[in-house]
């Protein structure tokens, strides 16, 4: 299940993220030794402010009850769409977490209205993170450069997934 985060998560944030740094600081650059509690605020902050201006929509991912991770919905890929962003507690990987916490996020996106797509970005060495979209029967769209910071492991270019509104509602994985 997801929940949005709230200002008290900072220490739950921080704990999930520093429990994962070798697994996650590969593919994203805020992963670094020095994140801490305050790092978790500031990104909480974000997210309430994210909420206010309807740029980002973050959430908890809960693993039956135990906290998992994050997952949002960002609207930074133009009119219309919505990009995913997601990212799992090691200890919950190869579980499908990931791919159930995108395909609720998903037709969560497709009540919106105005929004007729939505897209996951990730790194072409990141074959965990394109895993979940393949899973969920989203169009690959091609490559190109990656439009983010770099982390430790990214090569750069980037894969772009692809779902509509229309297919979503024609697929099982965001139907059932």
């Amino acid at each position: 299940s997801l929940r949005r985060w709230q200002a008290g998560d900072a220490e739950l944030a921080c704990t999930l993220i520093r429990e994962s740094l070798d697994h996650l600081r590969p593919w994203m650059p805020w992963a670094t030794d020095e994140y801490d509690v305050a790092d978790a605020a500031a990104f909480l902050d974000r997210c309430d402010a994210g909420w206010a201006d309807g740029s980002q929509f973050q959430y908890l991912i809960l693993d039956r009850g135990e906290p998992a991770g994050s997952i949002g919905l960002m609207a930074r890929i133009g009119p219309g769409a919505l990009e995913i962003g997601y990212w799992v507690h090691v200890a919950h990987t190869g579980r499908g977490v990931a791919t159930a916490a995108t395909a609720a996020i998903t037709a969560a996106a497709f009540t919106l209205p105005g929004i007729n797509r939505v897209e996951i970005h990730h790194d072409v060495l990141n074959l965990a993170s394109g895993r979940v979209p393949a899973k969920l029967g989203d169009t690959g769209t091609g490559t190109g450069p990656s439009a983010a910071a770099l982390a430790p492991g990214d090569s750069g270019t980037s894969r772009v997934w692809r779902i509509t509104r229309a297919d979503a509602g024609a697929a099982d994985a965001y139907t059932a």
